[in-house]
């Protein structure tokens, strides 16, 4: 009988000390794990992966962020499905998107969005993603010469959103003989100088042309032209904005970031729907990591420009390549559901795909803090 109490109490000591042991080595594989996941998402490829869906999303409720552009409003939508999507890296986890935490990271910062109503779209969503953090914010919308679109200022942490429109990056000026897109000028760049974080975006309008075409002309290396190779004119713009950037943005006060070429969807055969002509009956995201259509010119352009070699130091400007994830994303525009009617395929509804692109952007800023 001793000897089964005996038995019975090794047992019960030595199950103690395995649970104990188990329990340390848990609170050191959690801790490894954590440290091993903040060394992954260092070295990650973050916009390589596919959609997944998660029943915890979207990230906010658009219909109590007063910040969102009719354009941007899905809430007449049928389907909900698409935003029950979340981006999942092929090599490592994302965070989550912490609101409070990223208004104490930028506190005293000022946060600039230059480019088309593409930057709208992701401006206005991370306006709303900060708005969950409970902070009050003052939504103050202006027209200045029909370029400062949305000042935002969350008075608490002193954190200031602008959404700035210039729909090439480089100038367009009134002269005698119309219109001229000037691919060598840039001047609202004494604005954007005031910024700690500026994210620019330009393609949607480079061709655009007919009734449709701000300007009449095209100035570029002392000559004025009709027109010209517009993927040439993009390139050259780009590099206007570039030189621009290396020679008046510095490193150690701003943070800059060029979004990639967001995609549109009216053309089913780019992702193997041959004979559908826009993006009204798709609910659900490409399948996989890739996208039929592969890269797009422009992306191509872009990274060139980005990549370029130059002799004098450049300024530093990080990739939110958001392309391919976008592409995928066949089923995450407005398409005929938006508040101003017309079929829009080239936007994306808010909650959405923004969003992903904002948590991308706040995990690059969580992966080079200073």
């Amino acid at each position: 009988m001793m000897i089964m109490n005996i038995g019975k109490l090794k047992n019960s000591v030595l199950i103690k000390i395995v649970v104990c042991m188990c329990m340390v080595s848990s609170c050191v594989s959690t801790s490894n794990d954590s440290f091993v996941g903040q060394k992954q998402i260092e070295k990650c490829n973050i916009y390589e992966g596919k959609w997944v869906y998660d029943e915890s999303y979207p990230l906010f409720d658009s219909s109590k962020c007063s910040a969102i552009r009719g354009e941007f409003n899905c809430l007449k939508r049928p389907d909900r499905q698409f935003l029950n999507y979340r981006w999942q890296p092929s090599a490592c986890n994302l965070p989550k998107f912490d609101a409070g935490d990223f208004l104490r990271r930028m506190k005293g910062k000022k946060i600039v969005f230059v480019g088309d109503s593409v930057s709208q779209n992701h401006g206005q969503s991370l306006i709303c993603l900060l708005n969950q953090a409970g902070a009050p914010s003052q939504i103050i919308h202006t027209v200045n010469n029909s370029t400062v679109i949305n000042n935002v200022k969350f008075e608490a942490h002193d954190v200031s959103i602008t959404i700035f429109l210039s729909h090439y990056l480089v100038d367009i000026v009134n002269e005698k003989i119309g219109r001229v897109l000037k691919l060598d000028s840039i001047k609202d760049g004494e604005t954007w100088k005031q910024a700690d974080v500026l994210i620019f975006n330009t393609w949607l309008w480079w061709y655009r042309s007919g009734p449709k075409q701000p300007w009449d002309y095209i100035e570029s290396e002392g000559k004025i032209v009709k027109d010209m190779d517009r993927m040439e004119a993009f390139r050259r713009g780009l590099t206007t904005w570039k030189n621009w950037a290396d020679a008046n943005l510095s490193p150690s006060k701003t943070k800059v970031f060029f979004q990639g070429i967001s995609p549109s969807h009216y053309k089913g055969e780019d992702w193997n729907e041959k004979g559908v002509s826009d993006c009204s009956r798709e609910t659900t995201p490409v399948e996989g990591s890739t996208y039929p259509a592969g890269e797009p010119l422009a992306l191509k352009v872009l990274k060139s420009v980005l990549e370029r070699k130059t002799s004098s130091p450049s300024m530093p400007v990080g990739l939110l390549d958001i392309t391919t994830l976008s592409q995928l994303r066949k089923d995450g525009h407005p398409s005929k559901y938006n508040l101003l009617g017309g079929m829009d395929c080239t936007h994306w509804c808010l909650a959405g795909v923004p969003d992903t692109w904002n948590l991308l952007l706040y995990t690059e800023l969580l992966r080079s803090p200073h």
